[in-house]
């Protein structure tokens, strides 16, 4: 690797993989120095199948891993050579792919082996045999589609519920969800741990914050964003997006060109 800096290409899951899926990216990352990177929490669960120098995660050092949803940020370190497959998980991809309760592994980064045993080690020495990158992707694209469709359907309910959650931008009620299903609070609260690893409330939160990091980078002003996404005012918002991402709306915001950089 004699050139710096990152590179990726992204390529759309296959329709089998869609439901699964949001992303899939062949990446590659080499500095001249240590990258330390806040990673945002976010409506998915990421899947590393990577080859190279280890990644830290939460001070831990991990080559390919995973885990599940999280309610707060994460710092990882990038100090040496690395490449492969970074997928994106919807929660139900999760669900199905890793094959047990999804709040087993919420705020947590585990190998990928811990949870796939020998499969993860055939996939990761597959993607480090294959030197192009689109083909890359596309194998692990039939693989993933193969692993994951081996294990049993969930039921339709908490999908349908997280799908109203992601339009309304995370504004619906959990007492709203649960009427609509004929469920009682307790009882959606538990699918949600065990298909998504977090209460709706949560789930809730991390759609809000996603939603209005995406209009702060298209240029919507900060006290618009704190009203269309539903915060109780800035200070609500600030405190947000310090737990779920380590930042403040003004870092976000695009500043004029020579500004200060707000706190």
């Amino acid at each position: 690797m004699s050139t710096l800096g990152p590179a990726m290409v992204e390529a759309a899951p296959s329709a089998a993989l869609r439901p699964y899926v949001t992303r899939l990216c062949a990446y590659r990352e080499h500095y001249g120095s240590p990258i330390t990177r806040s990673e945002a929490a976010m409506p998915g669960a990421v899947l590393i199948l990577a080859f190279g120098a280890p990644m830290e995660v939460g001070g831990e050092r991990f080559t390919a891993f995973t885990g599940g949803l999280g309610d707060r940020f994460t710092v990882t370190r990038v100090s040496g050579p690395c490449e492969g497959v970074e997928v994106v998980l919807t929660p139900f991809g999760a669900r199905r792919l890793y094959g047990l309760p999804l709040r087993h592994l919420t705020n947590l980064t585990v190998p990928v082996g811990d949870l796939l045993g020998p499969w993860a080690d055939m996939v990761v020495g597959r993607l480090a045999e294959t030197p192009s990158w689109r083909e890359r992707l596309a194998l692990a694209d039939r693989l993933l589609t193969a692993r994951i469709h081996e294990e049993p359907p969930l039921g339709p309910e908490v999908p349908w519920a997280w799908a109203r959650l992601l339009a309304s931008g995370g504004r619906l009620s959990a007492a709203s969800l649960a009427e609509s299903l004929g469920w009682s609070h307790r009882h959606l609260v538990a699918r949600f741990q065990d298909q998504i690893g977090l209460p709706p409330k949560t789930v809730a939160r991390v759609i809000r914050f996603g939603r209005a990091m995406r209009m702060l980078h298209s240029g919507t002003p900060i006290a618009q964003v704190a009203a269309e996404c539903g915060f109780y005012d800035q200070a609500h918002m600030n405190r947000e997006f310090r737990v779920l991402g380590d930042t403040t709306p003004g870092q976000i915001y695009p500043r004029p060109e020579g500004a200060g950089r707000a706190s």
